[in-house]
């Protein structure tokens, strides 16, 4: 029988170490890799514990991503990363993650600093369902004081509707095809997730299927866009055989709006600076089956695609975006008072190309996520002064039973989405085209449209205009 004292069987008496090799005295011990060190030595030095991995709960989840964000890196991209990565996480648990990131940036002011991240994001959500069941108990002076940078009041007015507005989340908007917006909603599931909006062929969803996985949208029976960008396309109005340019199409919500009301006939071109924008557009266009697009890679200081040739030129220009501060509430503190003054400047060499491409006759649209003085009304009062061949053309208000008018502010009450400018001139047919413009700088690329709603974690988006879907999208476009 062996010497249980001794595994190796040695009758020596002597501990099973002692016929271990041992080293001169003052020389480190040498152990192998992937061996365990044995003998007195070991027992008086273990080897340390290996380090637990940090347990990934949905507050530990939505704090890295609140901690990772800056200007550079926005909260809606860093979460769409996250949950890109995560798809095995519960949907229920992806859709509190990108509440609460977006919650914690809505109700920063509000939130006790000397608190640890997680804290903050569990009384960011309590502050959120709060103002969801009892607005009320938020007086509207601390709400106009604290829901956006003092600097804002400079260049618009701060008012208690857009503040509340702006601490509420938005709706998920879907664009059906021309015609079919309550057959949509039916096929959606009905009353009680999907209803018909306020805009022709538009629908407010409210379930929480992943609409990336109907068959519906691999149909192209839809798109996510917001409502304020629908109601750009219906302010161009375009008409059946027409030609229309999409100076700054982004990933195209607005372009496959302008080719769905031509009927897919007529021609629109979708232009960005960004080659990876347009291939999302291209594959929309095809899954829409919309051949009546035509994408092509442009950017300020190169030749526009035609002068005087076009019967309707889109300008959405880039913008400060605080028209999408609601569903975008990072944002807020991480824009600049600069930014307006510098992107109203980049605005006015824009329309400038954008008036050189409409032919006599032809219709020019001005557009921009925001509501600032400078990149509206002071755009358009300069482009006035200086174009009297394009005179203003009143077009009616989508929302509302009101005079057409060739200037709409659409506010976010308004819209129950993003905040949204739009001007309409038409050029008069008794003016030669207008020479092209001389070669600017080309324009620093914009922050793309992005691009928040609450969604699974298979909803995450390859477009600005479907990131609503997964988390709060900036714009919807």
């Amino acid at each position: 029988m062996k010497d249980q004292t001794n595994p190796s069987g040695d009758k020596s008496g002597k501990p099973f170490w002692a016929s271990v090799h041992q080293p001169r005295r003052g020389r480190p011990v040498a152990t192998p890799k992937g061996t365990v060190p044995v003998g007195p030595r070991a027992l008086r030095n273990p080897p340390p514990p290996r380090a637990k991995p940090a347990e990934r709960t949905p507050a530990n989840l939505a704090a890295r991503i609140v901690a990772r964000t800056n200007r550079e890196r926005p909260a809606d991209h860093e979460l769409r990363e996250t949950l890109r990565a995560a798809r095995d996480l519960a949907p229920g648990d992806a859709r509190w993650i990108s509440r609460a990131v977006f919650a914690y940036f809505r109700w920063r002011e509000w939130l006790d600093s000397k608190r640890s991240l997680e804290s903050r994001l569990d009384q960011a959500m309590g502050f959120a369902d709060t103002y969801a069941r009892q607005p009320q108990r938020f007086p509207d002076d601390d709400l106009v004081g604290g829901v956006v940078p003092e600097w804002v009041s400079t260049v618009m007015d701060v008012t208690k509707d857009w503040a509340r507005t702006l601490q509420s989340e938005p709706k998920l908007w879907l664009r059906a095809r021309p015609g079919t917006g309550a057959i949509l909603a039916e096929k959606l599931g009905g009353p009680e997730v999907a209803q018909p909006g306020v805009l022709p062929d538009s629908v407010v969803y409210t379930g929480r299927e992943d609409l990336f996985r109907t068959a519906e949208f691999h149909a192209g029976e839809f798109e996510i866009q917001d409502a304020g960008s629908q109601a750009v396309g219906l302010c161009c109005a375009p008409k059946a055989s027409q030609k229309w340019w999409d100076m700054c199409a982004g990933e195209g919500g607005k372009t496959l709006h302008i080719a769905d009301l031509l009927r897919n006939k007529g021609l629109v071109f979708g232009t960005d600076r960004a080659a990876w924008r347009l291939e999302v557009l291209k594959t929309r266009a095809l899954r829409a089956q919309l051949s009546n697009c035509q994408v092509v890679r442009w950017e300020e200081g190169q030749p526009a695609p035609g002068i005087g040739l076009f019967e309707g030129v889109l300008l959405d220009a880039p913008c400060s975006g605080i028209g999408t501060w609601g569903r975008n509430p990072h944002a807020r503190w991480t824009s600049k008072p600069e930014d307006v003054a510098e992107l109203a400047v980049v605005q006015r060499r824009l329309i400038e190309i954008a008036a050189a491409a409409v032919k006599p006759g032809g219709r020019l649209v001005y557009a921009v996520c925001t509501l600032t003085r400078p990149e509206t009304e002071g755009v358009c009062d300069a482009f006035d002064a200086a174009h009297p061949e394009f005179v203003p053309d009143a077009v009616p208000d989508p929302f509302a039973v009101a005079a057409p008018s060739a200037r709409h502010f659409f506010w976010p009450r308004q819209t129950k989405g993003n905040g949204m400018f739009v001007a309409v001139w038409k050029r008069t047919k008794n003016a030669a085209p207008p020479a092209p413009p001389a070669p600017a700088a080309p324009v620093a690329e914009a922050t793309p449209e992005v691009p928040a709603a609450v969604a699974t974690p298979a909803q995450v988006p390859e477009s600005a205009d479907s990131s609503e879907s997964v988390v709060e999208t900036t714009t919807q476009a």
